[in-house]
This record gives C-alpha cells, sequence and structure tokens, in this order.
C-alpha cells in the first residue's frame, strides 16, 4: 500500500548561528487543547536578527523563529471553548506558567518559567503554527476584530511591549517625554506614549538616517546629542525642570547612564533596551536619584492585556503603523530582511507567505 506524502509548509528555521533557511517543514499537527493558524503576517523583531548573528542559548535548533505574527484560525482542538475557525488572533508570545509567584500576581511577563514562541516552541514566521495549550490555557491568545490588516496586526506584540513601558512609567495627560533611541522601538514608544496623552514628544537619536525616518511620525523635538546640547534641549523645552518620563531605547551604557540627569524631580526613568550580558555595568551618579526622588524602572516584555490594548491601539486608527511597517517581504526574502534591519534602513519588516 502507497504511503500518502506528508504534508509540509514554508518556514524559516534557525540552524543556529549564521544560518537561517527558509524551508519546508512538515505541517505542524493540532491537538485537542491547541488551535492551528494560518499565518498571513510576520514581523522581525530585532532578536530574530541577534539569535542569527550571535546565537541565542534559548532556542534549540532547528526551530522555526517569529513572535510577532497574526492570522486566522485554520483548525480548533474538540477541547478549546470560545475560538472559531476565520477569526483572526495574535499573542503575548511569551507564555507564561500561571503557577509562580509573578504569574499569581498578574506579571505574567515576569513568569520563571517562560516559552516563548519562536524560542521555546516553533514560531509563526511559517505558513501554519500551532499555538500550544498552554498559551491557550494561561490567556496569550487575543482575538483581533474585523478590518484590521494583516501586516499592522503583526505589530500588535512589539506595540504592546511600549503599552507596557507607559503604564510603568505612569505616563499620562500633560507629560513630556523623552525617548532616547529611534530605532524601530524607540519610535514606537514615543508614539505609544503620545496615546497615553504626553503633551510633548523629544526623540534623541546619534544616527542622521534614523533621524531622518523620524521625521514623518510628528515628534515635537529631534534631537542629534552627537552635535546638540541635549541636556539643554530637554530644561529649555520644560521650563528648566526636565523630563516627566525619560525611556532609553537605546542598546547602549552612555544613555542609560545620562537619562538621571534629563528627568524632573519625582520624574521616571524606564530602561527599556537591554545591554548585552558582561557589558550591563552602568556608571551612575546616585545624588540626583536620592535627592530627586527619582524612579528608576525596567520595562521588558508584555502581557496579554498589554497585548489587548495594543490590538486597541492599533484598531483605533491613531497609530502610525503603517509608517512602522516600513517594508513587506515573503518568507523566502529572510535574508534581505536582516540586512534591511543591519543596515538601519528598514523599521519593521514584515513578511508574508
Amino acid at each position: 500500500m502507497e504511503v500518502p506524502p506528508v504534508a509540509t509548509i514554508k518556514a524559516v528555521v534557525y540552524h543556529g548561528p549564521l544560518d537561517v533557511r527558509c524551508e519546508q517543514v512538515p505541517m505542524p499537527a493540532c491537538g485537542a487543547d491547541e488551535i492551528r493558524v494560518k499565518v498571513d503576517a510576520c514581523a522581525v523583531c530585532g532578536s530574530d536578527w541577534k539569535a542569527y548573528k550571535s546565537g541565542n542559548p534559548r532556542m534549540k535548533p532547528p526551530i522555526t523563529i517569529g513572535h510577532e505574527f497574526t492570522g486566522l484560525i485554520e483548525t480548533v482542538g474538540t477541547n478549546v471553548q470560545g475560538f472559531a475557525v476565520g477569526k483572526r488572533i495574535v499573542m503575548a508570545t511569551s507564555i507564561s506558567c500561571g503557577e509562580c509567584l509573578y504569574c499569581r500576581r498578574g506579571w505574567r511577563n515576569l513568569c520563571t518559567d517562560l516559552r516563548p514562541m519562536g524560542f521555546h516552541y516553533n514560531g509563526g514566521m511559517a505558513e501554519f503554527v500551532t499555538i500550544p495549550a498552554r498559551g491557550l490555557q494561561q490567556g496569550h491568545v487575543v482575538k483581533v476584530p474585523a478590518g484590521v490588516k494583516a501586516i499592522h496586526a503583526a505589530l500588535a506584540e512589539p506595540v504592546s511591549c511600549c503599552v507596557n513601558s507607559a503604564e510603568n512609567c505612569g505616563t499620562t495627560k500633560g507629560d513630556v517625554v523623552a525617548v532616547l533611541g529611534a530605532g524601530p522601538m524607540g519610535i514606537l514608544n514615543a508614539c505609544v506614549a503620545r496615546e497615553y496623552g504626553a503633551a510633548k514628544i523629544i526623540l534623541s537619536e546619534v544616527n542622521p538616517a534614523r533621524l531622518k525616518q523620524a521625521e514623518a511620525f510628528g515628534f515635537d523635538r529631534l534631537v542629534n546629542p552627537a552635535n546638540e546640547d541635549l541636556a539643554k534641549i530637554i530644561k529649555d523645552e520644560t521650563s528648566g525642570y526636565g523630563a516627566d518620563v525619560v525611556i532609553v531605547a537605546a542598546p547602549a551604557a552612555q544613555p542609560q547612564e545620562q537619562a538621571m540627569t534629563f528627568v524632573r524631580k519625582r520624574g521616571t526613568v524606564c530602561l527599556f533596551a537591554s545591554l548585552p550580558a558582561g557589558k550591563s555595568m552602568l556608571n551612575v551618579d546616585s545624588r540626583p536619584i536620592h535627592y530627586g526622588e527619582l524612579r528608576v524602572i525596567g520595562s521588558s516584555d508584555s502581557t496579554d492585556a498589554h497585548v489587548r490594548r495594543a490590538v486597541e491601539l492599533i484598531a483605533g486608527g491613531s497609530l502610525p503603523v503603517e509608517k512602522i511597517a516600513s517594508h513587506v517581504l515573503k518568507l523566502d526574502d529572510i535574508q534581505r530582511a536582516f540586512a534591511l534591519m543591519e543596515s538601519g534602513e528598514a523599521l519593521r519588516v514584515v513578511l508574508t507567505p
């Protein structure tokens, strides 16, 4: 008896540093407690590019990468309730355990046993992806209203990280927010801060090409601290007080150290971008923190609640996601996507099957 051929799909697979390929893999199975999604857009995150360049110990090759994805439900497991075939979903893609101290307190992004899509589970840079039971059980799957374009819905995950940042900072109406770093996440942080009511956005960046890209977003001041006095500009823009919130979205030590001098008393400094392991020590003057009663916080990843808020912002139409999704390519173009990211030409590259 002839054995029927195994169905295969196209996927972007990580085999190791400098070895990421678009290839055919078996169609993912869908168990009784899972759903399978037909992916129609997956954005390429900086962590995908870093894994390609330098590897990632959390990735056990071969594994399909991609966690900023969206798609339409294709199969619903027999035990799954509340989801229907044909409906669009996104995810809070770092799946939590639901049992540890942090999960019990609602801080699922800080779970002691996070299992991210594209790192622990096969990700969404493929024609189909199966959402594991744990993701459904812990509420990580978020429905998207009809009418939201796939390439915009794919940005829900990075937007949700900026929602987490804005909420950690307590950004509110009338605030002056300074964002250090005008890469895609810096620009997104600035856009989300504006959605949370910030009255003035000051964006700094040492790369002139990045600053040029940021002109399209209508921020109040764009500053190149390589040839302008950023501290003076922030003081001048705030009647001498300093910004209410400073978000460091540049992965470098110097702006993290300087941020403490840019914020007003009782202001907030948010360390949004991480520094490489072994290069993360800072030389910080503690006196402004002490005498100014500053809040210095971190912001990492997001929860399903943040993703739901991100979806609301994207569906609302005021968040300029069409400008963030600067390039739309096919899965086969993954190497071109990485090149666009490395050159700084792209903000977010979105891949479609």
